[in-house]
């Protein structure tokens, strides 16, 4: 059974974002639905052990995109000493 959860959308557009800069954007909005998602289940102590598995997948899969785009060039700040050709 597929369920979709309130925070899934954000996640996916995080995933599948291939601007890099825009990605960053993405991953701490998805983050922040996530953290807002399971401060009501910590509340209400619902949600399903499926919800809370997806969660805790999402919070890995966040994480780990997050560190490798940190490699990827349009996400590099330049170096400030560096100089242009003309």
């Amino acid at each position: 059974m597929t369920s979709t959860y309130n925070w899934h959308e954000s996640y996916k557009a995080a995933l599948l974002e291939t601007n890099g800069t825009k990605m960053r954007e993405r991953i701490h909005v998805a983050e922040a639905k996530i953290r807002d998602r399971q401060r009501v289940l910590s509340e209400d102590h619902g949600g399903s052990p499926e919800e809370r598995q997806a969660i805790a997948d999402a919070i890995n899969g966040l994480k780990a995109l997050l560190r490798e785009s940190a490699e990827w060039p349009d996400l590099q700040v330049p170096d400030a000493g560096a100089t242009t050709p003309d």
